[in-house]
């Protein structure tokens, strides 16, 4: 009987930058090892663009992504919720979840493209953590 994948659901605000941004760095370290998934509350009408670019930079994709929205089914699913940022997800009995909270770009960090990189570089820290955690090896 096949080992069954590890589920991480990311869960964000609108679903279309924080969430996805680290599901995609979690598509990219982990490959079929893990399924990965993220949703949000109020899910946006679409991907936010910078965070694609600046995931795209370091190899990893996530424009094939469509903002959805999360349901008590989904958290159910989960082996592993990631609430990314400030979102207020309800809890649920024997759904255990953690957030990650970004850190605060330098003050330095003058352009919208310097703080969304700061965002991707601090998730993919994150999420090497995670992968190595989850027992995958980068492919």
């Amino acid at each position: 009987m096949p080992e069954k994948k590890p589920h991480v659901l990311f869960v964000c605000n609108t679903n279309g930058g924080k969430s996805q941004l680290a599901a995609a760095l979690l598509r990219q370290a982990a490959g079929e090892r893990v399924q990965v998934f993220s949703a949000g509350l109020i899910p946006a009408l679409h991907i936010n663009e910078l965070a694609a670019e600046v995931v795209a930079e370091v190899g990893a994709d996530m424009r094939a992504e469509v903002p959805t929205a999360l349901t008590e089914e989904a958290l159910r699913a989960a082996d592993r919720v990631v609430i990314v940022g400030e979102a207020q997800v309800p809890e649920l009995e024997g759904v255990a979840m953690e957030r990650w909270v970004p850190g605060e770009a330098p003050s330095g960090l003058a352009t919208e493209r310097e703080r969304m990189a700061f965002l991707r570089d601090d998730l993919a820290a994150r999420v090497a953590a995670l992968n190595a955690e989850l027992g995958s090896t980068s492919h």
